[in-house]
């Protein structure tokens, strides 16, 4: 958290001094307004590209293997499974069913079985548990 926020600071802090560079440039009248423009647009360009790589392909290191022997202890099937999956998705049982093509009372019959199965009374619940047994 240091070392983003220290990142993030030197950035800021480096484009501001383009901006009073650019600005100082201008005023002296060694540099038109269109190339400092063009050069500040290039800079944020290549911070852009920098921010995007650093912050939204981060590498999922964090990645558990999925217990299927408890899986089967508990006697979850594939399609409540499935279903399980959908909800830690942040899934409706509408949009479950359509990603799954059946109906809506299967999801919730589904939805059902889970919570019982895995001693839930929520969904959010199930899934709570369901990662604390790495079943998801």
């Amino acid at each position: 958290m240091k070392k983003t926020i220290l990142v993030f600071g030197l950035l800021i802090l480096g484009l501001l001094l383009l901006f009073q560079l650019s600005k100082y440039a201008i005023l002296s009248g060694d540099l038109e307004s269109e190339y400092a423009i063009a050069i500040i647009a290039v800079v944020f360009f290549f911070v852009g590209i920098y921010l995007n790589k650093k912050s939204l392909h981060k590498n999922n290191t964090d990645t558990k293997e999925v217990n299927q022997k408890r899986i089967k202890e508990l006697e979850i099937s594939e399609r409540e499974y499935e279903v399980l999956i959908g909800i830690s998705e942040g899934l409706s049982n509408k949009e479950i069913g359509e990603k799954l093509f059946i109906s809506e009372s299967t999801i919730k019959t589904h939805v059902s079985n889970l919570l019982v199965k895995l001693n839930a009374k929520r969904r959010t619940q199930a899934i709570q548990i369901a990662k604390q047994e790495h079943i998801i």
